[in-house]
């Protein structure tokens, strides 16, 4: 059956699952197969017994978060100089002044080309350590154009 989170108290390791025939079950931290606690909202595959929630598994999110996140990595990595991973991530202005400073940077010693290099190089090392979740919440919903 398939449900949501509405409550877990990480305290106590109970919770509340509502499933889509809209009755309520008892959802116990030891039926719950996630790699993370529950949280409300959460959408649920789950079985029945009686009044409880039992093998609890979270829905598969969507890859696109994570499969963004390794690409957008990569282009920083890579191309990161030229600002592809700001155009990737949809950040045109910010993609448009490292394009930029790169390409000047070369009449001005080369100096402007190695700090948006460095730029580009902090990013890739941030864009890896940050989970697929928080990638997603500050980068492509929060629209966080620099790091």
């Amino acid at each position: 059956m398939k449900g949501t989170v509405l409550e877990f108290n990480s305290d106590d390791r109970l919770g509340l699952v509502s499933a889509e025939d809209g009755q309520r079950y008892t959802l116990a931290g030891d039926d719950w197969r996630g790699q993370t606690l529950p949280k409300a909202g959460v959408k649920v595959d789950f079985t029945i017994e009686g009044e409880q929630a039992k093998s609890v598994y979270p829905e598969s999110a969507p890859a696109s978060a994570g499969s963004k996140k390794i690409v957008a990595a990569l282009f920083a990595f890579f191309l990161g100089a030229f600002g592809a991973h700001k155009f990737y991530l949809g950040y045109t202005k910010e993609g448009v002044i490292m394009l930029l400073c790169f390409l000047f940077g070369f009449i001005l010693l080369g100096i402007p080309s190695i700090v948006i290099g460095v730029i580009a190089f902090i990013e890739f090392i941030l864009y890896l350590v940050k989970s697929d979740e928080e990638f997603d919440r500050i980068y492509i919903e929060g629209k966080k154009g620099w790091f």
